[in-house]
Formats: structure tokens, sequence, C-alpha cells
């Protein structure tokens, strides 16, 4: 992974919610992947996914580069192409536990 500190962030972030998720619900097993291959089609962007692999839920996060402060994201599906419609928050807004409150919300419901 390149040296993006907002990623770097994200990554720690994610991972810190994972451990939570993992104590609490054991059916629920998050797999967090950083993909950076839209870098290598010339988009200045970092992708971020949180699955489901039961249920093929996805949480999709997206860091821009022109948009230092915010955190784009959606919640869709791993086996359907993600649309246009992102929320987005300030990066400061997304903690470990915004990101457990995610994945414990879309993920069990």
């Amino acid at each position: 992974m390149n040296a993006n500190p907002a990623l770097l962030s994200l990554s720690d972030i994610a991972s810190q919610a994972h451990e939570k998720v993992q104590l609490d619900f054991e059916h629920v097993n998050p797999v967090i992947s950083v993909m950076q291959g839209m870098r290598k089609a010339g988009i200045p962007a970092d992708v971020m996914t949180i699955d489901c692999l039961a249920s093929k839920k996805r949480i999709l996060i997206v860091l821009h580069d022109q948009l230092p402060d915010v955190i784009r994201y959606q919640f869709t599906s791993s086996d359907v192409e993600p649309g246009d419609d992102y929320e987005q928050s300030a990066s400061a807004d997304v903690t470990s536990e915004a990101v457990y409150g995610w994945i414990k919300d879309y993920f069990t419901s």
C-alpha cells in the first residue's frame, strides 16, 4: 500500500472496527480490502471495501485526492455494480465507532 495518509488512517480505523465486530457478532466476519486500481487507471482515488461474504453485502468507501477531508461511501452488494449515489462524511467523523456502526447496522439487518 502506498503512503497515502488518509488511506492508512482509514485502514487503521477499519481494522479496529473489524476487531470489535468479530467480538460482538461471530456470524459476521467482515472482509476488508484496499484497492488502488483506480490510480492505475489514472483516477486519483483509493477504494476500500468491507464485505460480508455470507450475505454479499458490501460497504464501498472511496477516498478522492480532490476531496482530502471527505470520505464517500455506499451500502451496496458485492454482486451489483456500484451506483452513483454516495453518501459522504467529513473524514474526522469516520471513526472506528462509526465504521463499526455501519457494519453492525448493515450486515446484521
